[in-house]
């Protein structure tokens, strides 16, 4: 393709913030940055003076910012931002106290809801004082068994007020998921809903909540929190025969709101513990910090998404999902956040579109997997939506195809800045993302992250442009994480991520960098194909693959065989499709075509489901332990690990 998607108009360009930055950049440091490729180079070289100006571009609210800038830049890990700065993250988020919006939540179509940036405040304040009056303080531990409400957008800030620490997971875990998680970091107090919606039907979620939270010794508080009753529904103590539970009301009612007494803490004191996806071993708990999780957010909305005060920002996540942690961070730029809990389906395809039209929503964020599944279904949403306000779409959790892209652009808006954006919960940020004041590309991110050192490594540990390798960032950025939790000298933090190559982080993506400065994802490294000795990324296939009207979804994985690896690709069919030998001759000619005769399956298998983790994605590397009699140990990170028995013993991997 010689033309781009969409390119911004030269007055939505002029009014951009990235613009507005870029001069600041000029009168900061006489430095004429001539575009975004001029101010990317100049932030990679000039990563200290970057920070800076980013720092007072966003009027970040702090004690004291300090005089030292980074310390031990050379080193990662080791190297430290602002070390001598103080600050509250909470109070970055809660600078707006008006009646304006601050929340619009949808719980499906049966909760609607709205608290403006008085109430939220308000709540936070009233919420503060029970924790502290709980024995919450300076680096304590408060988990939210919860929905994305927001109620637990009230109890993360209110816990970080208090100089202590977030950590959530979605309602949907099972006991085991959580214990591995809450487990390891001994929360003081629990939040946890009475139950959820989801497709159409109420879950309870308060027996899950009684077996884990006998197993949590470290509890001295369980708040529920209504959500399908009323708060009249939950008095007293022991609700449910949960040891030491109260209601919500009865836990905030000795405190009226007032100010908050913000509580300063070190640029790098711990902010939110998170996980990996605990699908190979129990999950990694990742600390990340104050200062850096919210520079990093600032940047990624300010100037690559160019999210403004009053802007309405929406993202379809979960709380276990890094992509809350990232929404909830708009509120720094005075912006209102759109809640929505439960099913992307229900009533109907077109509920989070209804949601987006009727709150008249600036950015859309979305999986793309969401965005396969809305091609599939044939919605033609720019038919059906008034979506004149919505100027961002961002896409994340996978790949986003070529034909994804067409879709947006054909079926959803014309004019709208497509941001398929990367980066992950190792980092609670991106590495890669939008640009609003350049084009876009037909299957391509638009941009490395402004101060984000993004190289594309080969075997050798070369740079390559042009060419699939290792992504990898060669300078250390304000959002590494602190640690992980309970690793003593650091030791698997740096097996993680700084193994491969000493002082350079490895971020486990395939991937390569494109003639426009863009990079394409071709799937996680780890996961791979190496048939004959040439590595193929899984997203290539599917890509192919799921284009064929007579398959819903696939998942691709290496089998070992005969001293060498073969494709073997696991397809679950649409309605009414019959894996034949036609069919599975068009799947092969298919992959031949569109890729290369070294990516076509060895083997097409229909199976009934595809594995996938909470947060929607597909388990290529549990899948392909199953089918080498592997044991998968934590089942209970996936949303359905009943699938892993569809692919256990299969006579069609014995020939």
């Amino acid at each position: 393709m010689t033309d781009p998607l969409w390119q911004p108009s030269p007055a939505r360009v002029a009014g951009t913030n990235l613009s507005a930055f870029m001069a600041k950049v000029k009168d900061d440091w006489g430095v004429d940055c001539a575009g975004y490729d001029g101010l990317y180079d100049w932030s990679i070289a000039e990563i200290e003076k970057f920070w800076l100006s980013l720092w007072d571009f966003c009027g970040v609210i702090a004690e004291t910012r300090g005089e030292t800038v980074l310390t031990d830049g050379d080193k990662m890990p080791g190297a430290k931002f602002f070390p001598e700065a103080r600050l509250c993250f909470a109070e970055n988020l809660l600078r707006r106290r008006d009646d304006g919006d601050a929340m619009v939540f949808w719980g499906e179509d049966q909760v609607k809801r709205r608290l403006s940036h008085r109430e939220l405040y308000d709540g936070v304040s009233r919420l503060a004082q029970a924790l502290s009056a709980a024995g919450v303080g300076e680096g304590d531990r408060v988990a939210g068994f919860m929905p994305n409400m927001p109620e637990t957008v009230m109890a993360a800030l209110a816990t970080n007020a208090l100089g202590a620490v977030w950590s959530s997971c979605s309602p949907d875990f099972g006991v085991q998921g959580v214990l591995d998680r809450f487990g390891q970091i001994e929360p003081k107090v629990l939040f946890c809903p009475d139950g959820y919606h989801y497709n159409g039907k109420r879950h309870d979620s308060l027996a899950r909540v009684r077996e884990f939270a006998s197993q949590l010794p470290s509890l001295t508080q369980v708040v529920i929190v209504p959500y399908l009753g009323e708060a009249s529904d939950l008095v007293g103590t022991g609700i449910a025969g949960i040891e030491r539970a109260v209601s919500l009301d009865t836990f905030i009612a000795p405190h009226a709101a007032k100010e908050i007494a913000f509580h300063r803490t070190d640029f790098n004191a711990p902010l939110y513990i998170m996980y990996s996806s605990g699908t190979t071993g129990k999950p990694k708990c990742i600390v990340h910090g104050q200062g850096g999780t919210l520079l990093q957010h600032l940047k990624e909305h300010r100037l690559q998404c160019d999210v403004k005060p009053g802007d309405r920002v929406f993202y379809f996540t979960t709380c276990g999902w890094m992509m809350w942690n990232w929404l909830i961070s708009a509120l720094a730029c005075e912006a209102t956040l759109l809640l929505y809990d439960g099913s992307p389906f229900h009533p109907s395809g077109n509920i989070l579109w209804d949601f987006a039209a009727t709150e008249r929503c600036t950015l859309f964020g979305t999986s793309a997997k969401y965005i396969d599944a809305m091609k599939n279904a044939g919605l033609d949403i720019a038919a059906t939506h008034d979506l004149s306000a919505l100027r961002t779409i961002a896409s994340t959790g996978s790949p986003l195809v070529p034909e994804g892209f067409d879709y947006i652009y054909e079926r959803v808006k014309r004019d709208v800045c497509l941001s398929s954006i990367a980066g992950g919960t190792d980092i609670v940020a991106c590495f890669v993302a939008g640009n609003p004041i350049g084009p876009v590309w037909r299957g391509e991110i638009q941009k490395r992250c402004l101060a984000m050192a993004v190289e594309v490594f080969d075997d050798d540990g070369k740079p390559i442009r042009g060419e699939k390798g290792e992504l990898v960032c060669t300078k250390p950025f304000p959002s590494m994480p602190v640690g992980f939790w309970d690793d003593p000298g650091d030791a698997r933090y740096r097996a993680a991520y700084f193994e491969t190559y000493p002082n350079i982080w490895r971020h486990g993506d395939y991937v390569a960098l494109t003639a426009h400065g863009g990079i394409v994802i071709y799937g996680r490294s780890d996961a791979t194909l190496n048939p004959g000795g040439v590595r193929i990324g899984t997203a290539e296939i599917y890509r192919q693959v799921e284009q064929l009207p007579e398959v819903e979804e696939a998942i691709v994985v290496g089998q070992d065989w005969d001293d060498d690896v073969r494709v073997i690709l696991f397809v679950r069919l649409a309605a009414g499709a019959t894996l034949d030998e036609a069919l599975t001759q068009q799947i092969k000619t298919r992959v031949r075509e569109g890729c290369t005769p070294r990516h076509v399956p060895a083997k097409v298998i229909a199976v009934a489901d595809i594995p996938r983790t909470k947060s929607g994605k597909i388990v290529e590397l549990a899948v392909r332990d199953v089918i080498h009699g592997r044991t998968i140990k934590n089942q209970e990170a996936l949303a359905n690990p009943e699938a892993l028995h569809l692919y256990v013993n299969l006579p069609e991997l014995r020939t």
